[in-house]
């Protein structure tokens, strides 16, 4: 009588175990600092935008000069904010569809003649109802400066006189007759409307931090890599 054959467990070289783990845990090490660098900025964006406002010309001047004036706290005047024509840009929030409503404030110094001001959300049921006002806005307004979102290659293009899709400063100055427009747009905070109009709220900070779900999947493919090798070697002996 034969004897039985025995089966034999296919073992994978110690060499390329050894590659993929250090692999594996130097994309966990990488999202580490990642993690680091996300938190950092996370927590500069709201000292930013939480920081005393400093006067708009003051910070505008500031652009190419390394200086970064994203998300930045600053005050302006801005008499005629409510009686200059506006633009929509299409946008979706908690409050439904509607639109962000933007319009033009010129600057008297500075390196640039006009800035875009986004006065808030407006339900798009509400849109038509929306007229300039002779009344002047009296004292400074108080925003947050942000810089524009570039289109991507899914967003709708633009139809004269309709909604925007894309924060495409050029052409909403354009249709604006805005001259020399600031690279970066103000979000109103205040003041709000003195009669009917949009909703100051400055567009929430997008910036997904999710890295310490991903340190966890890193680290924990290397460590099942390991164990996945180290049961194969047990499930080889006792064969």
């Amino acid at each position: 009588m034969s004897a039985k054959p025995v089966r034999r467990v296919a073992v994978v070289p110690l060499i390329f175990v050894l590659i993929g783990f250090t692999i594996l845990c130097g994309l966990g090490v990488w999202q580490v600092q990642r993690l680091q660098w996300k938190t950092h900025l996370l927590s500069r964006i709201a000292a930013l935008q939480t920081a005393p406002p400093e006067p708009l010309n003051v910070v505008l001047n500031r652009i190419g000069d390394r200086g970064a004036v994203d998300f930045t706290h600053v005050v302006a005047s801005c008499p005629t904010l409510e009686e200059t024509p506006t633009a929509r840009v299409y946008a979706v929030t908690d409050a439904g569809v509607g639109d962000r409503i933007v319009t033009a404030c010129p600057l008297d110094v500075g390196p640039y003649r006009t800035i875009l001001v986004d006065r808030g959300f407006l339900a798009q049921e509400d849109a038509a109802r929306l007229k300039p006002s002779s009344a002047l806005v009296e004292g400074p307004i108080v925003g947050v400066l942000r810089k524009a979102t570039p289109p991507n290659g899914l967003t709708p293009k633009h139809e004269p006189g309709g909604e925007w899709f894309s924060r495409d400063i050029k052409g909403l100055a354009a249709e604006l007759h805005a001259e020399a427009p600031a690279p970066v747009f103000l979000f109103l905070e205040s003041p709000r409307p003195q009669g009917f109009g949009p909703t100051p709220a400055p567009v929430p900070v997008d910036i997904p931090n999710n890295h310490l779900g991903y340190i966890l999947t890193w680290f924990g493919l290397a460590a099942a890599l390991i164990g996945v090798y180290i049961a194969t070697l047990l499930r080889r002996r006792k064969a």
